[in-house]
């Protein structure tokens, strides 16, 4: 399998290159279980971003990145979920797009978490910023509650999302074009 080496927060990892479509193949940036590159990653970003009381991120792969931001920095962390949980007593839902989901997913939080945001300093954390589907939900939901957000950030910016002037990342993963 063709691999590409990315070199983030001082540590260098292999990623597999996974073909998306006829046209296009990414490099597939896998978190989980990687622990010494989550809390690596956490570290840096830490020092980059601006103050912030709650951070909120989209299940699954945002939530070690968020999680070990959290435990650093002692601040609480909300993960956005796919689907509405019995637990949710009043669940609000937004509809994402992203590059890696076949059609569109949704991102659900139960009220007492948007009120959670209510009058507080937001930081949106993902491990991947791609087309920025899951951002723009991200940020919708935020929407709702009366926080604001403080920065948008990532460990990787793929293609594209490299030139956007409104997100914080540590480095840019490219897109691979089949001809």
């Amino acid at each position: 399998m063709n691999t590409y080496e990315l070199k983030v927060a001082g540590l260098t990892r292999q990623l597999p290159i996974c073909k998306l479509n006829d046209q296009l193949s990414i490099a597939a940036f896998i978190m989980f279980s990687d622990v010494e590159l989550t809390v690596a990653c956490a570290e840096a970003l830490l020092k980059k971003v601006p103050e912030f009381d709650v951070l909120i991120t989209a299940e699954a792969k945002g939530i070690p990145l968020a999680y070990e931001m959290s435990r650093q920095s002692g601040k609480k962390y909300i993960p956005a979920r796919k689907g509405p949980k019995l637990y949710m007593s009043q669940p609000v839902i937004v509809e994402d797009k992203s590059i890696t989901t076949t059609g569109s997913q949704r991102l659900v939080l139960d009220k007492k978490d948007l009120d959670e945001m209510n009058g507080k300093r937001v930081l949106i954390v993902d491990d991947v910023i791609s087309t920025g589907g899951s951002l723009h939900a991200l940020e919708m939901l935020v929407g709702r509650s009366t926080g604001s957000i403080v920065a948008k950030a990532a460990v990787l910016a793929e293609g594209d999302a490299a030139e956007r002037k409104d997100i914080i990342f540590l480095e840019t993963l490219p897109l691979f074009f089949h001809e």
